[in-house]
């Protein structure tokens, strides 16, 4: 599946033109957003005819929502900022209402801020593989191997999600990429009149922005791109699943600094050492003895459970509390807090979304063999992880092969990208980011914030990045080379 020539021909691969043929300008008929609530007064909806397949851009098209507020003061208007949500598979038609409130009033002078959803995703054409309740846990989702590191189980999911995509999927799942989302951001710029895009991408809009920055470098004005993921191409999201091995092992010591200055309160150590201590031994005890978790899917509390809960957890310092209160019950075999869970509607439509766009990127390796290995040097390595960056999951048997190869980024374009990046990023880590800033090269200049969780300007209170990206928003101005926020 994954040999050599086929890896030859990824190190070796030149961009294609951004489509085949050129497909029509679509139209915008802007509206109330029906159905929706707590939003902002201003925000105005539409639907845009976009190809399902751009390589053929007469055949089938499905209606992709986008969103809109009117920010920007006459004389001041730069034009508008898109932003790109992350996922794969995350919604984005209300974040102009979410964002409207944060953004800086220089910033909304010069934009108006536009959202949408992603090609099957929400209220775009959404998508579904029908799975099983039970196959949709958060510790499957993610491939969380068994408590004694064997990944039989993951086998055997895989393959029913692979199937089971393949069997209700429908034709959308087959054309959900990372190159046609770049395609459908262009022709959202297009049905806007606009020659040019800004755009703020984050987590994986990050990746779904650089490919953009990539294949319509001309049509590019002003590109922030936060929390970013790395773009090697003969791996795209495996790298990214590998890489939260990494970025947990960063993000942890924040925690343990929180948990070990409340020791009184939480009980988890006195000190960074000790917390670390009693997190995998608490971990590993819920491997032998999980205890009851009504509410939860599963309906227990495990290590593989309590694992996920503390990456997500690592997201923001605000979830280093209802961590350390969810550590202390079990430890102390209290009554456990309430779990949270996304609605099943939408765990559905993120996995499907997620596991189309990974699998459909680029061809993952199928060896059960190689996964078990990989596994096993993970958990001893990485142990608050557990192995499940390496894992094996549904790409292995997924029945379509990648109709197109991977964005490879360049240098080619104008320089008019800036990242920014928290140093302890759970998600997608320092180490990954600076790798598409070399990608880059002349075209990017990188501000590092030293901060955690995932998510950097307007995130976390640094004020030294949030001025720095401000500045370029409204100004176009960088900084001449890259930059380090305390």
């Amino acid at each position: 599946m994954n040999s050599a020539l086929a890896l030859a021909a990824l190190l070796t691969f030149t961009p294609a033109p951004t489509a085949p043929t050129a497909a029509p300008t679509p139209t915008v008929e802007w509206g109330t957003c029906a159905g929706m609530s707590g939003l902002d007064a201003r925000q105005e909806c539409a639907t845009l005819q976009v190809p399902v397949d751009h390589a053929a851009p007469a055949g089938d098209t499905f209606s992709m929502a986008v969103s809109r507020i009117r920010t920007a003061r006459t004389g001041l208007r730069r034009g508008v900022l898109l932003l790109i949500p992350g996922g794969p598979g995350s919604p984005g038609l209300s974040r102009p209402s979410t964002m409207v409130g944060r953004l800086p009033a220089e910033v909304l002078d010069r934009y108006d801020i536009i959202g949408f959803d992603p090609r099957g995703v929400g209220r775009s054409a959404p998508v579904t593989c029908g799975l099983a309740d039970a196959d949709t846990t958060l510790t499957k989702l993610k491939p969380y191997p068994a408590a004694d590191g064997d990944i039989s189980e993951n086998v055997a999911w895989s393959h029913r999600l692979a199937e089971a995509c393949a069997r209700n999927g429908g034709p959308m799942l087959r054309h959900i990429t990372t190159r046609n989302a770049a395609r459908d951001i262009d022709a959202i710029r297009r049905a806007l009149g606009e020659q040019k895009l800004s755009y703020w991408g984050v987590s994986y809009g990050t990746y779904a922005g650089a490919a953009y920055a990539t294949m319509f470098p001309e049509h590019t004005d002003r590109v922030v791109l936060d929390s970013n993921d790395d773009p090697d191409p003969t791996k795209v999201a495996r790298g990214w699943l590998a890489n939260y091995a990494v970025g947990v092992e960063d993000r942890f010591p924040d925690f343990a600094r929180f948990a070990a200055a409340r020791a009184a309160e939480y009980g988890l150590g006195a000190d960074p050492a000790e917390v670390r201590r009693t997190v995998l031994d608490l971990a590993a005890r819920l491997d032998r003895e999980p205890l009851p978790w009504p509410g939860a899917n599963p309906a227990r509390l495990d290590g593989n459970t309590l694992r996920e809960t503390m990456l997500t957890a690592f997201y923001s310092d605000a979830g280093f509390p209802g961590l350390a209160a969810l550590m202390k019950a079990a430890l102390t075999r209290a009554t456990l807090p309430a779990p949270t869970s996304p609605p099943p509607a939408a765990l559905q439509n993120t996995a499907a979304v997620a596991g189309a766009t990974m699998c459909n990127d680029v061809e993952w390796p199928a060896s059960t063999v190689r996964h078990q290995r990989l596994v096993d040097r993970n958990r001893v390595d990485y142990p608050l992880t557990a192995g499940m960056p390496v894992n094996l999951g549904p790409c292995a048997f997924w029945p379509y092969r990648p109709a197109e190869r991977p964005v490879r980024v360049t240098a080619k374009g104008p320089s008019n990208v800036l990242l920014v990046q928290n140093l302890r990023d759970p998600s997608t880590p320092h180490s990954g980011a600076l790798k598409l800033r070399a990608a880059f090269g002349d075209r990017a200049r990188m501000v590092s914030v030293d901060a955690g969780g995932h998510g950097s300007y307007l995130a976390n209170g640094n004020a030294c990045g949030d001025r720095t990206v401000t500045e370029f928003l409204v100004t176009g101005r960088r900084p001449a080379a890259d930059t380090l926020c305390r």
